[in-house]
């Protein structure tokens, strides 16, 4: 039997000017790479409450100046269990309130389009990524 589980992954930005910064962060572990928040939605959680519990406990940050959803759900088996993923962008309050990073993470970074793009190796990463800044400069 097939145990199914909801994830998010959430990309945090904030705009320098007109155009728009990525949170980066890295794990501490050693086989760690670059990416967004993610984390798992409790059993009755809904999205919205699941991203703000992870971006508080993993940065610091509260509630967002605005929440996207990157419609952009992915979905894999892996074992006996189904992961679906939902992928959101989360724009940090226009104060920049200062990180307060979790101990889950060795490093942190703010990096344009340019230089956040090909520092994600997973490519669902890269195309939820791409989907947030489209819509952010087609705004």
């Amino acid at each position: 039997m097939t145990e199914l589980v909801h994830r998010i992954k959430v990309f945090v930005y904030r705009f320098r000017g007109q155009e728009p910064d990525y949170l980066l962060l890295r794990g501490s572990t050693s086989e760690s790479c670059w990416g967004p928040i993610q984390g798992p939605i409790g059993f009755g959680e809904k999205l919205e409450t699941a991203i703000r519990r992870e971006v508080l406990d993993d940065i610091g940050i509260s509630r967002p100046a605005d929440l996207l959803d990157l419609h952009l759900p992915g979905r894999w088996v892996l074992g006996d269990e189904e992961v679906i993923e939902w992928t959101y962008g989360f724009r940090t309050p226009p104060e920049r309130p200062a990180l307060h990073l979790s101990g889950r993470f060795a490093a942190h970074r703010w990096a344009s389009f340019t230089d956040a793009y090909p520092a994600l190796e997973l490519e669902p990463d890269r195309a939820a990524l791409l989907r947030l800044h489209s819509l952010l400069k087609a705004a």
